[in-house]
């Protein structure tokens, strides 16, 4: 059969193929400057892609991964660049070292070689690894992201293209585009904790509004930039604050505004931090509780900042993402008092 190297290796057993290619790739989550994921259970994936990833903007705190408000989800497998032809050469002659015994039959033993050979021999698709254009292009391959389904990931089919630098890459729906790239660089957004400040400070009284805010300085827009250095593509976003939504944990309560969404302000704040001789106002943001919590129980008052996203690319389109949320939760003891009547 003529079919492509890791291709033919994917119609192996499963897992013992898993265990061979497995053992020697890098792995694991995506970096700042570069990506690699670990191969699937297939073992059709592997190697280092070559997309840089530049942020700006945020805090310090800024350390924690957006979750999207609606069922859509950044791509679970696209092309990108890979390989120099030095690497290819090493990573297939590494392969090829793996399975020249048992317990692989000698026909896939022989079919892998053929076909390795139709790809990377003097007379192959890409004749000796192209190393005599080493600084001139790379190789594109299928990355997939192991934190999705393994069904999701296997949506691009095993594919090799060679892109000179400056080249436009392959038509293709999954290669990387300034699309992906935005995609992308939402994915790679981090936040701080949404870490709110509550009045009274420790335990609530019913009937007694509780105000609520956001410390400007710790919830800055983040813009996050998704390259390909070497052809000269990219596509970045910004993440700017918008909405703090709150759940008081119970029914027994009123929210302020009604729907418990507080908007961010003209000069960059959520909501109004509480100072003496305000107790009876109602708070910009916050809520009343109007039932005591049950003995040696507490409400879990929720909050929730939803990002909105947009993007440009190195064109300079631009468009919107949908929004990227991040929720904390407060334990409040809420506490009755009865008045006296004499």
């Amino acid at each position: 059969m003529t079919v492509s190297l890791l291709g033919s290796l994917a119609l192996l057993t499963g897992t013992a193929y898993a265990d061979a290619l497995g053992s020697g790739e890098e792995g694991g989550q995506q970096s700042d400057e570069s990506t690699s994921h670990e191969s699937d259970n297939d073992g059709i994936s592997a190697g280092i892609e070559r997309i840089t990833y530049t942020t700006s903007g945020g805090s310090e705190e800024s350390n924690s991964p957006l979750t999207s408000t609606t069922e859509w989800t950044p791509p679970a497998c696209y092309y990108a660049p890979v390989y120099t032809p030095t690497e290819m050469e090493a990573y297939q002659e590494g392969i090829l070292s793996r399975f020249h015994t048992p317990p692989w039959p000698p026909e896939d033993v022989q079919s892998i070689r053929e076909s390795h050979e139709a790809r990377f021999g003097e007379d192959g698709e890409f004749p000796n690894y192209n190393i005599d254009q080493e600084g001139e292009g790379l190789f594109w391959m299928v990355v997939r992201n192991d934190d999705y389904p393994l069904a999701e990931q296997l949506v691009c089919d095993y594919r090799i293209f060679w892109v000179e630098f400056g080249d436009p890459p392959p038509d293709d729906p999954n290669v990387v585009d300034t699309d992906t790239l935005a995609e992308l660089a939402w994915e790679h957004t981090r936040v701080p904790e949404t870490e709110v400040s509550v009045s009274p400070e420790v335990d609530q009284v019913v009937g007694v509004p509780t105000w609520v805010w956001l410390d400007e300085a710790a919830f800055e827009p983040v813009t996050v930039r998704a390259e390909l250095p070497d052809y000269g593509i990219w596509a970045e976003t910004t993440a700017t604050p918008a909405t703090l939504t709150l759940d008081p944990g119970t029914e027994d309560a009123d929210l302020h505004p009604g729907d418990g969404s507080c908007s961010i302000s003209a000069d960059g704040t959520i909501g109004e931090p509480y100072s003496e001789g305000r107790g009876d106002e109602t708070p910009p943001c916050g809520l009343t509780y109007l039932r005591a919590t049950p003995d040696a129980e507490e409400y879990e008052l929720e909050a929730t900042l939803t990002w909105e996203i947009t993007w440009t690319d190195y064109q300079g389109n631009t468009g919107s993402l949908p929004d990227g949320a991040f929720s904390t939760t407060v334990d409040l003891n809420v506490e009755e008092i009865q008045a006296i009547v004499q």
